[in-house]
């Protein structure tokens, strides 16, 4: 996991060169974004913000979480029950492995996927720009509860 000074420096340096004010509130945003060993929801980052600002509203979070993707500082990760999640440590496209009983979302290396891209583009023709790749089973702390 890259290292959450450094992730929030590069999310501040982003605002900045978009003339974007760095506020106390946005600050404690990207915090949670770049400290976070899991894939927060907006909602998960709205509770861990209002504990020090208890003024901040959840359309603080969203609007925030929706310049900081404009970006290209965030990471979302749309599911079809509409629980967005949001990956601020890694802002580009990567494998995820999601447990289908606790949601937990992990980041595996897997570094034929750049293979499996240039494959995909030869065999298809398409100019690749993006990609999405989810695996979804049950991970080992609720394999061991069931």
């Amino acid at each position: 996991m890259p290292d959450p000074e450094i992730r929030m420096r590069k999310m501040v340096e982003a605002l900045r060169e978009n003339q974007y004010r760095i506020t106390p509130q946005r600050l404690a945003i990207l915090k949670v974004l770049a400290e976070s060993k899991g894939h927060p929801s907006v909602e998960s980052i709205y509770e861990q913000v209002k504990t020090n600002f208890p003024t901040t509203s959840l359309a603080t979070i969203y609007k925030n979480v929706a310049v900081l993707k404009d970006l290209g500082q965030l990471l979302e990760l749309g599911f079809s029950d509409d629980s967005n999640r949001y990956d601020g440590n890694k802002p580009y496209d990567h494998p995820h492995v999601v447990c289908t009983v606790c949601r937990k979302i992990l980041d595996p290396d897997i570094s034929a996927l750049a293979d499996m891209t240039q494959e995909l583009a030869r065999e298809t023709g398409f100019a690749i720009t993006r990609h999405r790749l989810d695996f979804f089973g049950i991970c080992p702390d609720c394999q061991a509860r069931q």
